[in-house]
């Protein structure tokens, strides 16, 4: 069955330049002029994908999508923003606000068809292979449950965040560099600046602060970061945690 993909745009002859282009790539297509009419079609079927405007009348497009993630039967729905805003902040703060991509206006079909396929073969990837949970240090994340947990505590992580601390969890120990988190948590196809990675560290390290683990988050200086399985105020790892951390 074809891909449906969702094209939330206001101006008309964008809105039929992008749809034309997806129909004879061989994409499912349904329509929405502004974020209330699309929401009320995910209300029926939630699409494969959603291509999205920034500008839009009523809510914007941005807006649209930090309640999209808030949403569980939305949270991890592919989503590319399609607009003419084009300076870096831009493009930071709507991939930090949960967009998988970023197309600016104008811009070649041949492109866009380029991003949608990029990002759906990504979401395929990791719907059909999701990692195993990880459990170390007294801190257990998994994947498809979406869920991070201390003992009884469940700890409340933003969407980035989370693909953060899963992939820190699932390589601990290793010092990765700000490039390379960038390509393994948010995908080789966008641009930000490393800075990003900095700001998303901080911001899981507050995440964990509830349950202490914030200081598993661990800083190497001129290198980047790494996840520390040890646990120092137990003198070891965490009680009844596989080294590996992987769980069966």
């Amino acid at each position: 069955m074809a891909a449906q993909v969702l094209v939330v745009e206001p101006e008309s002859a964008v809105q039929e330049l992008i749809a034309l282009n997806l129909g004879m790539a061989g994409y499912g297509v349904q329509r929405a002029a502004d974020a209330e009419h699309a929401l009320v079609m995910m209300a029926d079927a939630v699409p494969d994908l959603l291509l999205l405007d920034w500008m839009l009348p009523g809510q914007s497009g941005l807006a649209l999508i930090r309640r999209l993630r808030s949403q569980h039967q939305t949270r991890d729905l592919p989503i590319i923003m399609v607009t003419a805003r084009s300076s870096e902040q831009d493009k930071i703060m709507a991939l930090e606000s949960g967009a998988d991509d970023y197309i600016t206006k104008p811009f070649s079909p041949r492109e866009m068809l380029a991003r949608v396929h990029a990002v759906l073969r990504r979401g395929q990837a990791s719907s059909y292979a999701a990692p195993d949970a990880v459990q170390m240090a007294g801190l257990r994340l998994d994947p498809r449950t979406l869920r991070v947990t201390a003992g009884s505590r469940q700890l409340a992580l933003g969407r980035v965040e989370f693909k953060l601390l899963n992939f820190l969890m699932h390589h601990p120990e290793r010092v990765h560099t700000r490039a390379q988190l960038l390509d393994q948590v948010w995908g080789n196809s966008v641009y930000l600046d490393e800075r990003t990675v900095d700001t998303h560290v901080g911001r899981l390290r507050s995440a964990l602060q509830p349950s202490g683990h914030q200081e598993h988050i661990e800083t190497v200086r001129g290198s980047g970061y790494r996840f520390v399985a040890w646990d120092s105020r137990k003198q070891g790892c965490g009680a009844g945690v596989n080294w590996h951390g992987v769980l069966a």
